[in-house]
């Protein structure tokens, strides 16, 4: 389902969350401070504007409180990015992700409660676009900017059932991805699986396939 996420802060890392967001078809809001960045992304975003997302005002004509999600990705500045948090968080933003330059910037995203804080750039921002609303992907590889592997921790609806009830047979089956290995353990790993194989509580998946595939795949319990 198509979900309504703000980023703030365009830079390497807040560039690479906007274009994984917005090519796994999502409705992205990107604005940053500098008109420059703002521009670069323009076409890679379904809105881009420049615009101070430390100003309450702003935000609230962006309507940005009806949105599911918020990224703060402005880097070194610490203070305009507690301060954005701060604002998100008090108009209601149900979850929000904010990346820290050292660890005092952590703690303090912390207590102010920020939902997920992070140290990163370019190939974490590509991850969290990929995790972010299915939190059972934990890990993603990008091979081209439409086409990944990832390793996903099965829901406990995957559990006891084959990859073939599944619907992984092959890859033109129900999910349209490819599973490439079950790992159960870190000494037990199967490569190119059988159909047949059952999965148990605690395996995980790697499966390589299109984006939007992979971020479509039924996670719910």
């Amino acid at each position: 389902m198509k979900k309504q996420v703000l980023v703030i802060g365009l830079g390497r890392f807040g560039s690479s969350v906007v274009r994984s967001l917005y090519n796994t078809g999502n409705d992205v809001l990107a604005i940053d401070i500098e008109g420059s960045r703002v521009a670069n992304i323009m076409t890679q975003a379904t809105h881009a504007l420049t615009a101070d997302a430390t100003n309450e005002t702003v935000l609230k004509d962006l309507g940005v409180q009806d949105y599911d999600a918020a990224i703060v990705a402005i880097g070194s500045n610490i203070v305009p990015s507690i301060m954005a948090s701060v604002l998100l968080k008090t108009m209601g933003v149900p979850y929000i992700v904010a990346r820290a330059s050292n660890e005092l910037h952590g703690n303090t995203l912390e207590r102010i409660g920020v939902d997920k804080i992070i140290h990163a750039e370019n190939e974490m921002g590509v991850r969290l676009g990929h995790n972010l609303f299915n939190p059972n992907v934990q890990e993603y590889l990008e091979v081209t900017p439409s086409y990944g592997i990832s390793k996903m921790k099965i829901p406990t609806n995957f559990i006891d059932k084959t990859l073939k009830e599944l619907g992984f047979s092959n890859p033109r089956d129900k999910y349209g991805l490819a599973v490439i290995a079950i790992r159960r353990s870190d000494t037990d790993i199967t490569l190119n699986p059988d159909i047949n194989d059952r999965l148990q509580a605690g395996d995980w998946l790697i499966f390589a396939g299109k984006d939007e595939l992979i971020d479509q795949i039924e996670i719910a319990d």
